[in-house]
């Protein structure tokens, strides 16, 4: 393996680690983003201006396929870095609320694209025998790139906390979090220049030799049999016949993604990392070592980064199934325990914050570390394209819905006696729980070809 390899899987990552970078950045911003808009009396226009993003999401996973496949993998990834750093710049400086969203919007477009062809780009380019590894890494990127949010935004916020900002300055607070985002968008952008287009691409558009000296390049041990191998793939994709995805035979591939996908999101994770300073502000922890809200959400995110890292090591020797239902147990009674802290109407000490954490670390060993995993398995090569563009936009379409209602349903009032969170943490704790039944139904898929899970499903 020669370095130039690690250097483009560092640099193509980077596009990973502003997906969730973006995603995440917002939570900071969230309360003061409610006020400067005039938002606090109106849950529904806060809900939709969080979701604005997942909004352009959905849209950039859809598009994305065509213009990169006619011009190329590369230029595609440049447009999204661009795309990044006019959304971070423009969402970051301009503080009127449409032009914030139509900002928010063109970033949501990025994410939406850098997860359908970052890890495209990645596995096109990368030797065989490593190709898994580097696509992996293109996803723990994306679980740092939250974590790299989450503390941007502890410092931002110290900072201006102990030297005070004008109220006439040029950016508040809350702005500089998002701007920040414009220093990796740039970073990201720029370093593109020093990689190489996919191979599979070039030898779609016929430049063989320009493939052949890519490879050389990155380390691949028989170029001649991947050139081969390449050929034969994208032949067979020309003389594949053209199926409909929706159709009787392929009810369990569709089930499979849609369930994983739906309860992927309607577990809670959204809700937890895009307003996690609002809940655990509500922990009543005025003191202590733990009390910012800021520094508590640093402690969720590395939670979410190593046992996204244990699920990844993982997921081949325990098994799709195995991780799912571990993790369903442990969000069932996490997410029970906070639910029941609303109830009670206190938390004691930092018990929402040891609960969150507990959640967060059931869901990314199980449902965040297979999602992804599972959806690519479960369709067979003639529909898989269109069937892993339905389960990323099926989670999409719950990513955004979750955002956009859950501070609605905060802000209700009382239900049946009861505070308006201790039914969301109810309701996620039985979705966590129907995610154990899901696993028991799920057929396992571990240490099985792609072949033989097809004759499986497909009946």
């Amino acid at each position: 393996m020669k370095g130039y390899m690690f250097w483009i899987a560092f640099v193509a990552s980077l596009g990973g680690l502003l997906f969730g970078f973006d995603t995440a950045v917002i939570s900071g911003a969230e309360k003061d983003i409610q006020a400067a808009f005039g938002l606090t009396d109106a849950p529904f226009w806060h809900g939709f201006t969080m979701a604005t993003a997942l909004i352009g999401t959905i849209i950039g996973a859809l598009v994305c396929g065509k213009p990169a496949q006619k011009y190329g993998r590369l230029l595609s990834l440049k447009v999204i870095g661009a795309l990044y750093l006019i959304s971070a710049v423009g969402s970051g400086m301009i503080a009127d609320w449409y032009i914030f969203m139509i900002f928010r919007f063109l970033g949501g477009l990025a994410v939406g694209a850098s997860s359908v062809i970052g890890p495209m780009y990645i596995a096109e380019i990368s030797p065989s025998a490593w190709r898994g590894r580097f696509v992996a890494f293109f996803q723990f990127n994306i679980v740092l790139g939250i974590v790299c949010a989450y503390v941007s935004n502890y410092f931002i916020k110290g900072y201006f906390i102990e030297h005070g900002v004008a109220a006439d300055a040029l950016l508040q607070p809350w702005q500089w979090m998002i701007f920040s985002e414009s220093v990796p968008a740039l970073l990201f952008t720029l370093l593109l220049f020093s990689v190489p287009e996919s191979p599979r691409w070039l030898v779609s558009q016929k430049r063989d030799s320009e493939a052949e000296s890519i490879f050389v390049s990155v380390g691949e041990k028989d170029v001649a049999a991947e050139m081969n191998a390449i050929r034969e793939s994208l032949h067979e994709e020309l003389n594949i016949k053209k199926e409909r995805l929706f159709q009787k035979k392929y009810i369990k591939p569709i089930l499979i993604a849609f369930f994983i996908a739906t309860l992927n999101q309607l577990s809670g994770i959204n809700a937890i990392l895009y307003y996690a300073p609002r809940l655990l502000e509500q922990s009543g922890v005025l003191t202590g070592a733990f009390s910012n809200p800021m520094l508590q959400s640093v402690i969720v995110g590395l939670t979410n980064l190593t046992f996204t890292m244990l699920g990844m090591s993982l997921i081949d020797k325990l098994g799709r199934r195995t991780l799912i239902a571990i993790g369903a147990v442990g969000m069932v009674v996490a997410q029970g325990l906070v639910a029941r802290g609303f109830y009670l109407g206190e938390f004691g000490g930092y018990t929402l914050l040891i609960c969150v954490c507990a959640y967060v670390a059931s869901f990314a060993i199980s449902l965040g570390a297979t999602i992804w995993v599972v959806i690519a398995e479960v369709f067979p090569n003639s529909v898989r394209s269109g069937g892993q563009v339905f389960g990323s936009m099926t989670h999409w379409v719950w990513s955004a819905t979750l955002t956009w209602v859950f501070p609605i349903c905060v802000g209700t009032e009382l239900v049946a006696g009861m505070s308006p969170s201790v039914m969301i943490f109810g309701f996620f704790s039985v979705i966590a729980a129907l995610s154990l039944l899901f696993a028991w139904w799920l057929p396992e898929t571990k240490g099985k070809s792609l072949e033989q899970i097809q004759k499986e499903l497909i009946k």
